[in-house]
């Protein structure tokens, strides 16, 4: 089954002969548990597109499903419960919250969304991301690679049907790249998060499931990688 499904696309900025359009009739699929990379050189689009998967911005025409709900066709209350409920972001800038620790940034997005934590997940994922000695500590007392790992726990608290990742390892340096890509490997396997990472490194990219790349607005599916 599909959990994500992109239909016809399309992006168009400003009008006339100053027209730029970023995205252009894209369509795509991606199935449950499948982790995938969209390449792309800086401007190709490929952000642009994960802001529509992710409904932080509207397409000028095309439609997104995710589970099977048209996201574009909520209201905007429901359409805000739907995400915070059904996608996890993960940011390479990180987007943690300073003055909360390791493990109130985690639990934060159940708490906005006035639900109990489940104190196993909690744990489980502390365990799993190598944090629980640092489970009190501020981002400010954390690596830049520990980091990227709590911005990975937040995500996957709420048990997403989908993470969307931005260029998650941009800050990171090698060893660090190749451990939060582990990482999402593994949410991708043993929780079957769906997930989808933009990335402008080719490396990177051949780690995943699957490689998309867009150029110039326009979408090219180059298929599943070799095991």
């Amino acid at each position: 089954m599909d959990l994500l499904e992109v239909k016809s696309i399309s992006k168009t900025y400003g009008s006339g002969e100053t027209a730029v359009h970023a995205l252009q009739n894209v369509t795509f699929s991606v199935p449950k548990g499948e982790f995938v990379a969209v390449v792309g050189e800086s401007g190709s689009g490929k952000s642009t597109l994960l802001n529509m998967i992710g409904a932080l911005d509207i397409p000028t025409s095309g439609k997104v499903f995710i589970d099977g709900k048209d996201i574009f066709a909520m209201k905007e209350r429901s359409l805000t419960v739907f995400r915070r409920r059904n996608i996890g972001f993960i940011f390479q800038s990180f987007n943690l919250i300073p003055e909360l620790t390791v493990e109130q940034n985690m639990i934060f997005p159940v708490l906005l969304d006035y639900q109990k934590p489940d104190k196993k997940r909690l744990e489980e994922l502390l365990a799993v991301l190598n944090l629980k000695e640092r489970r009190r500590h501020l981002p400010s007392q954390l690596s830049g690679g520990q980091q990227q790992r709590v911005a990975i726990g937040r995500a996957l608290m709420t048990r997403p049907a989908l993470i969307l990742a931005d260029e998650p390892t941009g800050n990171l340096d090698t060893k660090n790249t190749s451990e939060v890509i582990a990482l999402l490997k593994e949410a991708s396997r043993k929780y079957e998060q769906t997930i989808v990472m933009i990335t402008h490194s080719r490396s990177i990219a051949q780690t995943a499931d699957r490689i998309l790349q867009v150029s110039d607005g326009v979408l090219t599916d180059f298929g599943r990688c070799r095991e």
